[in-house]
């Protein structure tokens, strides 16, 4: 799919990969709805990016979800493609894994996006046509001590990702997931972690800039592959 005129979603859109990517599609010509908690740090942004739409949703919420979709579409008339970036890491051993932030991650990473899909899949439907692109991580594709509760939240997105391409093919609408490697964000700060974990420096690589990520999810939209990745993955680690 072609970026130019076309109206995009992107949760998450007040910082890291949402932020980077917000900006790419706004060059490109894409008209963004931009979705975060944050109203002050939306407001900034969308200086940047010309008509663009704030609106202010907690993605763990059904009800904020239902009014983004919603108010997307009466302001635009349209949605072309819908971006499922929001999420937040927890790092616990298995045997530490609080069971309520658990429940948090899940909420976040996984049934907001789902409740989303099933808000712009009729409206896609009806157009003839759409693009959703949900964001997974690497983790999904490695076993790393401490990501249990991240990653199985990631993969069971990327499961529900490429089934839904296989269900909606037939809609004209493509589904793809991308898995990011490490990124220069706050993902890391913000994430939720046990006192028992201590990431050290030397465990964690040089990340990728956000950037990086934002071109591989356009050429992503652009190519309508399955499954983008940032890096060849080993998935015995």
């Amino acid at each position: 799919m072609e970026i130019q005129g076309k109206i995009v979603i992107v949760t998450g859109a007040s910082s890291g990969i949402g932020l980077a990517t917000a900006k790419l599609l706004g060059q490109n010509g894409a008209k963004v709805a931009l979705v975060a908690r944050s109203k002050e740090e939306l407001e900034q942004i969308s200086e940047e990016i010309p008509d663009s739409l704030i609106i202010v949703a907690d993605m763990t919420i059904e009800s904020d979800i239902k009014k983004m979709i919603q108010e997307t579409k009466n302001h635009y008339g349209r949605i072309d493609i819908l971006i499922n970036n929001a999420g937040q890491g927890y790092y616990a051993p298995i045997e530490k894994i609080n069971i309520e932030k658990y429940h948090q991650i899940i909420e976040l990473n996984l049934i907001g996006p789902l409740i989303a899909m099933q808000e712009v899949i009729p409206i896609m439907k009806s157009q003839g046509s759409g693009t959703i692109i949900n964001i997974s991580s690497g983790t999904a594709l490695m076993y790393l001590p401490n990501m249990a509760a991240y990653s199985s939240s990631k993969r069971a997105l990327a499961g529900m990702t490429l089934t839904a391409r296989e269900e909606l093919k037939i809609d004209n609408i493509v589904v793809s997931v991308v898995y990011p490697y490490i990124t220069n964000t706050n993902f890391g700060k913000n994430a939720l972690r046990e006192s028992v974990v201590n990431m050290t420096q030397r465990e964690v690589p040089q990340g990728d800039a956000p950037e990086l990520v934002a071109q591989k999810i356009l050429e992503g939209i652009q190519t309508g592959e399955a499954e983008i990745f940032l890096r060849e993955w080993n998935k015995k680690q």
